[in-house]
């Protein structure tokens, strides 16, 4: 890891040059779930393969650019499609703009996932404000020398996602009436979908969404001290006695179709954060 605080350096230059602003907070936007990047108003973008050391996307529908600007009226940087595992990088590198944000200056990282639903109280096209999580991948991006300048050496994990957030999140959901359930996912390497075996295992220790991404940057995002609100949105049911075949296609479409309540989880919690302070 101690080669990762220069990498953010040069990362964050190449931002600031493009955009001085300060963000409110950082954005990372799921399978399908890019299209709240086009609600920011935005005052710079940069591709991927603009910003050094960054990764570049190869993921379906994940556009792979960095969105900066602001989203009802707040300064914030957006990840419009992020990084995974299974496309064959290391975690430090999946999470190094979860580290950029921080070093731009936000406070509070919001996420977004497309997962499986696994809780049978669940449906299609239902958000899940993510409450915990369970760390299925085989890795974590904190594995090496640690280097004190971007966190502590053994960051504690007894609530990754604040607690205040989760309970605003729940709140601006009934506020509006839509489903906003809460409960925990499990994020495993992919990119393969689960056996029905793999299934009930998953709901057997807990889990209520199985997805292959988020794990590694809220890890990240505690070490280096960010606020971290999240949510999924489940896409198809991943009952074992009734599984069907995955349709990539359904499954971005049923994504699509929630960013309305992501847009207004994201904007609520973010107003919230603005008018306390």
């Amino acid at each position: 890891m101690l080669d990762l605080y220069d990498k953010i350096e040069e990362a964050t230059a190449t931002i600031r040059k493009a955009w001085p602003d300060t963000p409110h907070a950082g954005l990372i936007l799921g399978t399908g779930l890019g299209s709240l990047a086009e609600q920011i108003e935005v005052e710079a973008s940069l591709d991927y393969e603009e910003i050094p050391h960054f990764p570049t996307s190869t993921a379906t529908s994940h556009r792979g650019r960095l969105v900066c600007g602001k989203l009802n009226g707040l300064p914030v940087v957006a990840m419009e499609g992020r990084l995974h595992q299974y496309e064959g990088y290391p975690l430090q590198q999946i999470t190094l703009p979860v580290r950029m944000m921080k070093a731009l200056g936000a406070e509070t990282l919001c996420v977004s996932q497309a997962v499986g639903g696994m809780n049978p109280h669940y449906k299609p096209g239902d958000v899940m404000v993510i409450d915990d999580q369970i760390n299925l991948m085989g890795d974590n991006p904190l594995v090496g020398v640690n280097d004190d300048r971007l966190g502590p050496r053994f960051p504690d994990m007894s609530a990754p996602y604040d607690a205040e957030l989760v309970e605003k999140g729940l709140e601006i959901a009934r506020q509006q009436n839509f489903v906003a359930h809460k409960g925990v996912m499990v994020a495993v390497t992919g990119p393969c979908l689960e056996t029905r075996a793999e299934y009930r295992f998953l709901r057997m220790i807990g889990a209520d969404v199985v997805g292959m991404s988020t794990v590694p940057e809220v890890i990240v995002a505690v070490h280096c001290g960010l606020r971290v609100f999240g949510v999924s949105v489940i896409t198809d049911m991943c009952l074992p006695d009734a599984l069907e075949p995955a349709d990539v296609d359904k499954i971005i479409a049923t994504a699509n179709s929630a960013e309305p309540q992501l847009r207004a989880l994201f904007e609520g919690v973010l107003g919230h954060l603005s008018s306390t302070g």
